[in-house]
């Protein structure tokens, strides 16, 4: 029996659906039978956790995180997802306090980067993750440089973002804005650092490797449910 997940979403909804419908999509394919693992998603509220955020209360922060993780625990997952990349800022602190074990969206994809022998990635996500250093301190592990958008761009991002993104609206120019972005900086790939960038950006779209950090983190928690 598949073990049970846990996703701490609604970071944001869009997004938590996302990794859901892969999970059981990609389930299928690889088993061909109805046996899927169970899933219990604990939805946050979006506007209180980026306060935190916003104000800089990391121990808000990490309170209200845990707060969901062990609403998780009490559903009796046997591990925990968080369903966007931000809140990897604490994943240390949360890791520390949670009685169950959490899969990193950043080591994973990490671990994709140097597996395609990358040496220098664009990350691209919301201001609070571009401007933050748990991406380049991991990646830096590896040997990987992360370098991030100008001020300017990470304005126009996080804009698209909150005021897109998240609420569903998906628009050709936006993907042309993103893409324009992305031909701005040399690099060998880029990190898609928002579950919500894959929602309207795929390989297809450019020459540049992308690092879906939503399928490669969905996939990572199917893998896990799957082992014995």
């Amino acid at each position: 029996m598949a073990k049970r997940i846990g996703i701490l979403g609604g970071i944001s909804h869009e997004s938590t659906i996302k990794y859901y419908k892969f999970i059981l999509t990609k389930y299928f394919v690889k088993k061909r039978d109805y046996h899927y693992p169970e899933v219990v998603i604990f939805s946050l509220d979006l506007a209180r956790l980026t306060s935190f955020e916003d104000k800089g209360d990391i121990d808000g922060y990490v309170e209200y995180l845990m707060m969901g993780v062990q609403a998780l625990e009490n559903a009796d997952a046997e591990f925990i997802v968080i369903a966007a990349n931000s809140p990897h800022s604490v994943f240390d602190r949360i890791t520390e306090k949670a009685k169950t074990p959490l899969i990193s969206i950043v080591e994973v994809t990490a671990g994709e980067a140097k597996r395609l022998k990358m040496k220098k990635v664009l990350l691209l996500g919301i201001k609070y993750t571009m401007q933050s250093f748990f991406y380049r301190d991991v990646f830096e592990k590896h040997d990987i440089q992360v370098v991030v958008p100008s001020m300017q761009e990470q304005e126009e991002i996080n804009r698209i973002i909150f005021d897109e993104l998240v609420v569903g609206i998906f628009k050709k120019s936006t993907r042309q804005c993103l893409l324009h972005i992305i031909n701005n900086h040399e690099s060998d790939g880029v990190i898609l650092g928002c579950t919500e960038l894959p929602l309207i950006l795929n390989q297809e779209d450019t020459d540049v490797r992308l690092l879906n950090t939503l399928e490669l983190h969905a996939r990572a928690a199917l893998d896990r449910a799957l082992q014995k």
